[in-house]
C-alpha cells in the first residue's frame, strides 16, 4: 500500500510542478502580450506628463484660451523632450505628485528615451518589473515556510492573478511597489535569521527602494517593525539593535524627499476629501469585490457574482484560519501583520473622514499578497498531507486539488480577456474613450471641445486621429492657485468648416452656456460625449 502511495504522490507531484511552470509561462505571457492595445488611462498619462518634465498647471495656462489644437499638439506633454531634462522631471513631481515618489518616473524617462515613446514601451517597464514579483515571493515564502511548494503555489497564483495582471500593464508604480513589498519582506526574515551585518545592510538597501518606490511602503515598514519586536520579545537582541538600525539607515536615505512630502501636508485634506457617507454594506461589498479580484476578477456583473464571491472570502478566512493553526508562530504573524496594518491603517480615516481610499484596489497591494500568500501556504499543504486514513487522505487530496485547479483556471481565464480587451475596470474614468474616440474619428470634420480634467483629455488625445480637431481648456486637478481657472465663455464661438461638433466631458456651466444656443443631444451611454446641432 504504501508503495502504491508514494508511487501515485511521485506521478502527481511530476504533473503538480508541471502544472505551476506552465501557470509561470502564461503568467509571463500574458504580462508581455497586447501591451499598447488598452485605453491609456487618465493616471498613466500623468506618468507620462512627469516623464515629460511640464506640470499640469503649465498646460492648462498653455491652452487657457481655448484656441484650436490637434492631438499631436498634446502629445508634446506625453514624451520626453529636448525642453525639459530629468531634473525638471524630480520638480514636476515634487510641485504638483509629491505623494508619488521619483523612482519609478526617472527609470521610466530613460527607459523611454532608450526605446521610443509608443505605449507599448512604456508600459513594457512595469511589466518586465512585474516578473521580478515571482522569485521574490518564492524566496519570502521559503523563509516563512521553508516550503519549495509553498513557493510554487505563490508564483502560480501571483502569475495568473487579474489584479496583477492589471497593474503590471499599466505605466505607473505599482509593479515596482510589489516588487519591493516582497523583497523587503524576504530579506528581513533572512536577516534575523541570519543575523550578520551584511544581511541588515542588504535590508536597509530594501528599505530605501521601498521608500522611493511607492510613499505607503511606510505601512510595510510598521508591519516589519512590529514583528521583529513582538518575536525579539521588545528586548533589546542583536537582531533588534540590526533592525533599528538598518531601518534608520535606510530611511535615511529617503530623507532628501521627505521635505517635499512634509511640505505637502495641507493637501492631505484633498487626499482624504470627503465623498460623502456611505452605509457599511457599500464598503463591505467593495472589500469583498476586491479582494475576490485578486483570483478571479468580478468587477463586472454577472451570474453567480454573489455565490463566487462568498466562496473566496471563505476561502481566505479559512486560509488564515489554517496558517494560525499550522503554521509556525513567527511565519503567522508576519503574514497576519503584513494583511492588518495596511488594511487598518486604511479602513480606519475612510470610516473617520468618509474617504474612499481602501475601496482603491491599488492601495491595498500589502494586504492582497499577505492573502495570497496564506492561500498558497493552504494548497501547499492540503493537497500533500496525509493522515492516517490513506483512502481519506487520498480523497480529500483529490478535492482540494480540483479546487485548486478550479481556482487557478479561473485567473487563467480572466487572463486571457484582460489580456484581449481595450479597456477593463480599472481603467476608471477613462473606460469609455476607445468607443468615444472611434465616434469622433468617423466623424465628418469633427471639432471637439472639452473643458474636462487635464488627464481625460490627455487620455482621449492617443486615440484621435490626425483630423480630429480640439478647442480645449483643461480642469487643472493637481493646481492649488485659483488663477489658473478658465473662463468657459472662450470656447462658445465655434469656428467654420466643421460638419461635426462635440463636447466632451463638459462641466455643468459648460453645458449650460451651449444650451443657450445648441440642442445638445447625449451619443453616448456615459453622457461623456455631446453632439452639438444649432436651434
Amino acid at each position: 500500500m504504501r508503495t502504491a502511495l508514494k508511487g501515485h504522490w511521485n506521478l502527481t507531484s511530476e504533473w503538480l510542478k508541471l502544472f505551476l511552470i506552465t501557470l509561470l509561462i502564461l503568467g509571463i505571457f500574458f504580462r508581455l502580450v497586447n501591451l499598447g492595445q488598452k485605453v491609456y488611462w487618465y493616471d498613466e498619462t500623468f506618468t507620462s506628463l512627469r516623464i515629460s518634465g511640464y506640470t499640469e498647471a503649465e498646460i492648462v495656462q498653455q491652452f487657457a484660451d481655448g484656441r484650436e489644437v490637434s492631438a499631436e499638439d498634446l502629445q508634446k506633454y506625453q514624451r520626453p523632450n529636448i525642453e525639459k531634462d530629468l531634473v525638471d522631471t524630480i520638480k514636476s513631481l515634487a510641485i504638483e505628485d509629491p505623494q508619488h515618489v521619483p523612482l519609478y518616473y526617472v527609470m521610466a524617462r530613460f527607459w523611454i528615451q532608450l526605446f521610443g515613446d509608443s505605449l507599448a514601451v512604456a508600459r513594457s517597464l512595469p511589466a518586465l518589473v512585474s516578473l521580478l514579483a515571482f522569485p521574490t515571493i518564492y524566496w519570502l515564502c521559503l523563509e516563512l515556510f521553508k516550503s519549495p511548494l509553498t513557493g510554487w503555489m505563490a508564483v502560480a497564483l501571483i502569475a495568473v492573478s487579474p489584479f496583477h495582471l492589471l497593474f503590471a500593464q499599466e505605466s505607473r508604480e505599482y509593479s515596482l511597489w510589489t516588487v519591493a513589498t516582497l523583497l523587503s519582506s524576504a530579506v528581513l526574515l533572512w536577516a534575523n535569521r541570519v543575523g550578520t551585518r551584511r544581511s541588515w545592510g542588504a535590508y536597509a538597501a530594501t528599505v530605501a527602494f521601498g521608500f522611493y518606490s511607492h510613499l505607503s511602503f511606510a505601512l510595510v515598514a510598521i508591519a516589519h517593525g512590529l514583528y521583529i519586536f513582538i518575536v525579539e520579545r521588545f528586548r533589546f537582541s542583536k537582531n533588534l539593535i540590526g533592525y533599528v538600525l538598518a531601518s534608520l539607515l535606510g530611511f535615511s536615505a529617503f530623507l532628501p524627499w521627505l521635505p517635499v512630502v512634509i511640505n505637502s501636508a495641507d493637501r492631505l485634506p484633498q487626499l482624504l476629501a470627503k465623498n460623502g457617507a456611505k452605509p457599511l454594506s457599500f464598503f463591505l461589498e467593495r472589500w469583498t469585490i476586491n479582494i475576490s479580484s485578486v483570483f478571479v476578477d468580478i468587477n463586472f456583473p454577472h451570474r453567480g457574482k454573489r455565490l463566487l464571491m462568498a466562496a473566496i472570502l471563505i476561502l481566505i478566512l479559512y486560509s488564515i484560519y489554517f496558517l494560525g493553526q499550522k503554521a509556525t508562530r513567527k511565519a503567522f504573524l508576519f503574514v497576519l501583520l503584513l494583511i492588518g496594518v495596511t488594511a487598518v491603517f486604511l479602513i480606519a480615516p475612510d470610516f473617520i473622514n468618509q474617504s474612499f481610499r481602501s475601496i482603491t484596489s491599488r492601495y491595498m497591494i500589502p494586504c492582497y499578497l499577505g492573502i495570497q500568500i496564506a492561500v498558497a501556504h493552504l494548497f501547499a499543504t492540503q493537497i500533500t498531507s496525509v493522515s492516517s486514513s490513506i483512502t481519506g487522505s487520498m480523497q480529500r487530496q483529490k478535492l482540494w486539488r480540483l479546487g485548486l485547479a478550479a481556482l487557478l483556471s479561473g485567473g487563467v481565464l480572466f487572463c486571457i480577456l484582460i489580456a484581449q480587451s481595450e479597456t477593463w475596470w480599472n481603467k476608471g474614468s477613462s473606460y469609455h474613450n476607445p468607443q468615444i474616440a472611434r465616434i469622433l474619428n468617423q466623424a465628418s470634420q469633427p471639432l471637439v471641445i472639452s473643458n474636462a480634467r487635464t488627464g481625460e483629455i490627455l487620455s482621449l488625445s492617443h486615440l484621435l486621429a490626425p483630423e480630429v480637431r480640439l478647442r480645449i481648456q483643461p480642469a487643472c486637478h493637481t493646481c492649488s492657485s485659483n488663477s489658473l481657472v478658465s473662463d468657459p465663455n472662450r470656447l462658445l464661438n465655434i469656428p467654420e468648416g466643421f460638419r461635426s461638433v462635440f463636447l466632451f466631458k463638459p462641466s455643468k456651466k459648460l453645458r449650460n452656456i451651449f444650451e443657450e444656443k445648441y440642442k445638445l443631444e447625449s451619443i453616448h451611454k456615459s453622457n461623456d460625449l455631446w453632439r452639438l446641432e444649432k436651434i
